[in-house]
């Protein structure tokens, strides 16, 4: 017995059968991946009511906050290409800094604002889908600002001078860049609604990922990833990635005729 066993351990064939168990095993994942992207695409086909109902509430809130930063944000970054005030550099900046604010910090903020003992208690919106909604235009309207703004600096450069002789208030310059920069409006809105659509970090601090209420896309590919059900994972992240394939060909077909006019 003493002789198999040195024989064993001396045989250059020795380890041929854990590189085939290796081998095996490193099959395992590779067939969970594609049974579940075939279930994923299964899913997706015949539109499971889970997956249908988290795409649907997305694409209200994300659409919600987005019109919301565009109608924030749009006339703000125009009045700051037109007027001139004291401290107007500093609210330029301030409003570039916003741009790297952090979506779990801003969550924390919006959270504290609305839990019962904050300020804004007693309106019941923590853990709904008001509050994401509020949290996703907090985090695109600095976008939309950054966005008009500058465009909006450049026609006003070039056009300033006959707005103000031709006596236009302050309201109707602003209509004015609106009407000449309309690419511009276009940009600001499409990039809001892809820093809504993809958030995560502030929506699951003040919507709490309730599932059939607050659960979104990307909360719930967070969530079933972490629980190990790569399907449904894979069939929302798939629908995410193609809106924002979709948004993008929309921006520069949209943008592209707008600058041929």
């Amino acid at each position: 017995m003493s002789a198999v066993v040195r024989y064993l351990r001396s045989s250059p064939d020795q380890n041929k059968v854990p590189a085939l168990n290796e081998t095996r095993e490193s099959r395992i994942p590779v067939n969970e991946f594609a049974q579940a992207a075939a279930t994923a695409l299964s899913l997706i086909v015949r539109l499971d009511p889970e997956l249908s109902r988290i795409v649907v509430l997305s694409l209200r809130v994300s659409l919600t906050a987005s019109v919301i930063a565009l109608v924030i944000g749009a006339p703000l970054g125009a009045m700051l290409a037109v007027t001139r005030f004291l401290g107007r550099h500093t609210v330029i900046v301030l409003t570039n800094a916003l741009l790297g604010l952090p979506p779990v910090v801003a969550g924390l903020i919006l959270y504290l604002l609305l839990s019962r003992s904050g300020p804004l208690g007693s309106a019941g919106l923590l853990f709904t889908p008001g509050a994401m909604v509020i949290a996703q235009a907090m985090l695109a309207t600095p976008i939309v600002v950054a966005l008009v703004h500058r465009p909006a600096s450049l026609l006003w450069a070039e056009y300033g001078d006959l707005a103000r002789i031709d006596g236009l208030s302050t309201f109707r310059s602003v209509m004015l860049l609106f009407a000449l920069g309309r690419g511009s409006l276009l940009t600001a809105f499409l990039a809001a609604f892809g820093r809504a659509i993809a958030e995560v970090g502030a929506i699951i601090v003040v919507g709490g990922n309730i599932a059939g209420y607050t659960r979104t896309m990307t909360t719930a590919i967070a969530l079933e990833t972490s629980k190990g059900d790569l399907a449904l994972a894979l069939g929302l992240g798939l629908i995410l990635l193609s809106l924002s394939v979709a948004v993008s060909t929309i921006a520069f077909l949209l943008v592209g005729r707008i600058g041929e006019k």
